[in-house]
């Protein structure tokens, strides 16, 4: 009989699943892992890695279970979807009462919730973990994002508060936080994709309008990118950017004393998308929520991916491309600061809207808390965002916070000078202009939806709200 002498489990031997059990063993935990074909796990027992690590290999499912301590923690980190389904399927029947079984993988919220009955049919408590961060963080320090039964979160923060990276003060908090019941953990990672779309869209805009649009090389966008790295738009993201922008390519090899060819060049223009992006769009018009940027990126995305279209549009029409003119570096800088608030209020809007119909009571406050490291959104005025969000945990957006405002009053010109000048010279910045006109929209006293509604009533008699008279609703027969 096997003997339990596993602290933890997990399940999913690729590159995400191991580094999360090299992770958890490396606090001094013992790990047992498993996966479907053990040939893969025999490669991570051979890891450099792996070398003197405390891991309990298993050949067989019901092994694996046997050598975790009671009650069991496994966290399940194969691919999203059917793989996922297999894998509870099979390891489900070999629970007891009371363990738990995470799925750390990017799951559909809505299979979240598919599983959380399944769990609790079968007395188990399934949870919902978003972890982002890559291979890197997966092994040193993730950003983690649980959801679902929240006494049963508590039994696992030990071990994730120790796996987690770290922020704050002294690097001293750990970014993860109980996101609220059900599949709120799966939703709130899902968000965070949503915004890391944008971020990455709105940066890649600004970067064409330095190079397209400016005319500078990929040289003085490195050195751009590393300056602002150093300021309020430190981050992440920022901090990739500056890193490709001067990679020189490998292949193509320049002539000696030549200018080198830089691989951003020989990339091709077309991005996909696995479906966060998708599902978050969706999950926003569900709940009734504007997230412009997001939806423009994942667009931004579509488009691009229809490459050879695009080549016979360009062709056939001929579209007049000038240089933009009246704009300058520190323009740019300004301005993706106002349009990276802009998504994150978006996305921030959303999570508190979905928490509120869906029945999550996800603790706000603390959710951009456990963005500030380890993740891909990681950025340095996440910290002021957690500020205000625990200062106002009923904020409504972020536009109007006293950390924000002000920095929106500043950095709104320049956005409205980098969309305009941009659109004149006919280079496309749809995640920047979508995060200037949800600004714009957001802060107008008076929109023109008062003439929508007036045709809707006039075509259909759906009727109208008068100023005097809100929340009583009229009918006007306007073609008599």
């Amino acid at each position: 009989m096997t003997k339990a002498t596993a602290d933890a489990g997990v399940i999913g031997m690729a590159v995400m699943g191991r580094n999360l059990a090299k992770n958890i063993e490396s606090r001094g935990y013992t790990v047992a892992i498993y996966n479907r074909s053990y040939e893969k796990t025999e490669e991570v027992l051979a890891w450099e890695h792996a070398k003197g690590a405390k891991f309990v290999p298993a050949k067989e499912l019901k092994d694996f279970v046997a050598s975790i301590k009671r009650p069991r923690r496994i966290i399940i980190m194969v691919q999203a979807g059917k793989g996922t389904d297999a894998v509870i399927e099979q390891v489900g029947p070999l629970l007891d009462e009371g363990d738990i079984l995470v799925d750390g993988g990017n799951a559909f919220w809505g299979d979240t919730d598919r599983r959380n009955a399944i769990g609790k049919a079968a007395k188990f408590h399934f949870i919902g973990m978003g972890v982002s961060g890559g291979e890197e963080g997966a092994r040193l320090g993730p950003a983690i994002m649980p959801g679902g039964d929240k006494a049963a979160v508590e039994k696992l923060m030990p071990i994730l508060k120790e796996i987690s990276a770290k922020a704050g003060k002294k690097n001293a908090e750990p970014c993860v936080a109980w996101c609220g019941e059900g599949s709120a953990g799966h939703f709130v990672k899902m968000v965070h994709n949503g915004i890391e779309y944008g971020d990455m869209q709105m940066i890649a805009e600004v970067y064409d309008v330095l190079t397209r649009g400016l005319g500078k090389d990929h040289a003085f966008c490195a050195k751009t990118f590393k300056t602002w790295n150093k300021g309020e738009l430190a981050s992440f993201l920022i901090e990739l950017t500056g890193q490709i922008a001067d990679k020189v390519d490998p292949v193509k090899k320049a002539k000696k004393g030549a200018k080198p060819f830089y691989l951003l060049d020989a990339i091709r223009d077309a991005a996909g998308q696995k479906g966060t992006g998708k599902w978050t769009t969706v999950a926003a018009l569900e709940h009734g929520v504007a997230i412009p940027t997001i939806t423009a990126a994942v667009d931004a995305r579509l488009v691009s991916s229809v490459k050879i279209e695009r080549e016979f549009a360009a062709k056939t029409l001929k579209l007049a491309r000038k240089k933009v003119k009246g704009v300058t570096v520190a323009d740019l800088s300004k301005a993706l600061y106002a349009a990276k608030i802009s998504a994150y209020a978006q996305g921030m809007r959303l999570i508190v809207e979905a928490s509120k119909a869906r029945g999550y009571n996800t603790p706000v406050q603390e959710i951009p808390a456990l963005w500030r490291g380890g993740c891909i959104i990681r950025a340095v005025f996440l910290d002021r965002i957690t500020d205000a969000f625990r200062k106002q945990p009923d904020l409504a957006s972020l536009l109007v916070a006293k950390e924000f405002s002000k920095d929106i009053k500043r950095t709104l010109p320049a956005l409205r000078k980098v969309v305009a000048a941009a659109a004149i010279a006919g280079l496309p910045v749809p995640a920047l202009s979508a995060s200037l006109a949800y600004i714009e929209s957001y802060a107008t006293a008076r929109l023109p939806a008062y003439v929508t509604q007036a045709q809707r009533d006039a075509f259909g008699s759906h009727t109208y709200e008068r100023n005097e008279k809100p929340g009583v609703f009229v009918h006007t027969e306007w073609l008599a």
